[in-house]
């Protein structure tokens, strides 16, 4: 057994403030104020550090190339190339402490396989939950994975295909989005019935279904339908940012998980959200002050601001931008996600009985925020796949 004794801890949920976490196998046995230990127990003194569970980001794209063409990169490249690139960012991912990720989106099956090559070395990559192709209209959004379905009857034998080749969760583009040539954010793709039939079929087959949503009317549907998660819920129009205070209570009132969108590296936006992002944080700062299940998840890989070790600048960007508590932020990328995907026995806290899933940052992240960019170890399943000041990847 080995203790790691840090200056300060959150678990997931709070600030502990000086705590140790006792580590055997793999797996997290003791969370609790400084102690004695027997002889041999090794005690690490961490000391002016903030230790916290690692990050789970519910929403990344991992055999993208956060290039400006997603649908040239996917044009050009075979499976061979995604899987490659699917690893390369899992790395990059988990160097900067995200130990779980839900992948919404890789062309056929490339990232099922990503996830069973991950599985068998936890130091190569975070811990997947895949879906494989999203499922959209015929030339809709990211029609280019391979997921086009033109009626309820093809919905129903996709979901069925998905299933069979054993995905986690099935993803359907309730509306269009803002990289793919040809489609809208704010335009509904499928409807209700639609909908239904694709969270029918899922069910059935014990599969939870992720709805990407961004205008008003694809996020009420997907509501209505009954899906698992909405992605973005951005309330995007054609030219702005909707302020619709009714649908934001109904969405509070559900009680249903909300995958909030954001975090991005320091730079420029695309034009598109860069002219909505003031209403865009408005509308934000009032889905989160009304109470509604909102996690945070960074959308990695649709183009340059967004690599997949984003996560922690978004983390800072809740703090900032949004104007939450430290401790609420960390928690929408930890304990609430992991609930929310039905892994809370496997991710998002630091916990006896869970995995020794731990990022250490420098610092007291409680006191400020951007300790969360000095990341100075990663553990993966007990693990130490990062260590030191500086990694290969720097965020």
């Amino acid at each position: 057994m080995e203790v790691l004794r840090a200056g300060q801890v959150f678990d997931g949920e709070r600030f502990l403030g000086a705590t140790d976490i006792a580590i055997d196998d793999g797996t997290v046995v003791d969370v609790g104020p400084p102690g004695a230990y027997a002889s041999d127990v090794t005690v690490e003194e961490l000391g002016d550090v903030t230790v916290l569970p690692g990050l789970v980001d519910a929403h990344q794209h991992l055999t993208w190339d956060c290039s400006t063409d997603p649908l040239g990169w996917h044009r050009e490249s075979d499976d061979e190339a995604l899987l490659e690139r699917g690893r390369a960012n899992a790395r990059r991912a988990l160097a900067a402490g995200v130990t779980t990720v839900r992948e919404l989106g890789g062309r056929g099956l490339v990232t099922v396989a990503l996830r069973d090559e991950l599985a068998r070395d936890p130091s190569s990559g975070p811990m997947l939950l895949v879906a494989g192709p999203a499922l959209t209209t015929p030339g809709g959004h990211c029609w280019f994975l391979g997921g086009e379905c033109a009626d309820e009857a093809a919905l129903r034998a996709a979901v069925a295909r998905l299933a069979a080749a054993g995905v986690d969760v099935v993803k359907v583009m309730a509306t269009g989005g803002t990289v793919t040539p040809g489609s809208a954010p704010h335009e509904s793709q499928f409807g209700v019935a639609e909908l239904r039939a694709v969270v029918e079929s899922a069910h059935a087959a014990g599969l939870p279904v992720a709805a990407h949503a961004h205008g008003t009317s694809g996020v009420a549907d997907a509501v209505t339908a009954g899906v698992d998660t909405i992605e973005h819920v951005s309330f995007m129009t054609a030219d702005g940012i909707a302020q619709d205070p009714d649908l934001v209570a109904r969405l509070a009132a559900s009680g249903l998980p909300l995958s909030i969108t954001g975090g991005t590296v320091p730079g420029p936006l695309r034009p598109e959200i860069a002219i909505r992002l003031p209403a865009l944080l408005e509308h934000l700062r009032g889905l989160v002050a009304s109470g509604a299940n909102c996690l945070f998840s960074t959308d990695a890989g649709i183009g340059p601001p967004k690599p997949h070790d984003v996560m922690v600048h978004g983390v800072t960007q809740l703090v900032s931008m949004i104007g939450l508590p430290t401790d609420r932020a960390l928690a929408m990328c930890t304990s609430l996600p992991a609930k929310a995907l039905g892994i809370a026995d496997r991710a998002g806290r630091l916990a006896p009985g869970m995995p020794a899933d731990v990022l250490v940052v420098a610092g007291r992240a409680d006191e400020d925020v951007e300790a969360m960019l000095r990341p100075e170890r990663v553990l993966h399943a007990g693990i130490i796949v990062a260590d030191g000041r500086a990694l290969d990847s720097p965020v």
